[in-house]
């Protein structure tokens, strides 16, 4: 059965789950016991024979099918050209555009910058360490709790 389990796993694997793997493979129970044996199975710790198994059938299958870096852009290559042939110039953008990525030449970066503490002048970092003592005055003096804050209003954060 483990063998069985491991060989649909990696035959089916993105088209079922590993509980449907171990159900198939001749396991039974609800799916709560069902998770919990795949789970079990997959984990080297409690199978290591099973996942090395697991292990070995993956790298098979992507010799197999030839699924390597220089592989996958020899083949997004190939797209493109032929899209490029049948005037598909959307396809054959798309292909090219999937190539460079796959290749590492589009790196897609996203910076928020929100003002490091670095970046502050002495006298606006004493008006920030001010405000946030302020606000989180209840915080800081439990004595302080006299005061109603509902009177307080928060002061804007300078940017």
């Amino acid at each position: 059965m483990q063998r069985k389990f491991a060989d649909l796993l990696v035959f089916h694997e993105g088209h079922k789950y590993a509980y449907e793997c171990a159900k198939d493979a001749g396991y039974e129970g609800d799916n709560a016991t069902l998770r919990a044996k795949s789970s079990a199975l997959q984990n080297p710790k409690y199978y290591p024979l099973v996942f090395k198994h697991i292990g070995e059938l993956r790298e098979e299958k992507y010799k197999k099918y030839g699924i390597s870096f220089g592989g996958h852009l020899a083949e997004l290559a190939k797209i493109r050209d032929e899209a490029t042939k049948s005037k598909s110039f959307s396809a054959a953008a798309n292909a090219e555009k999937a190539r460079g990525a796959a290749a590492g030449l589009y790196i897609e970066q996203k910076i928020i910058r929100t003002g490091k503490i670095e970046d502050l002048s002495e006298d606006e970092l004493n008006k920030r360490i001010s405000i946030i003592m302020d606000d989180n005055n209840l915080l800081l003096d439990p004595k302080s709790q006299d005061k109603d804050p509902k009177d307080k209003k928060p002061k804007p954060i300078l940017s």
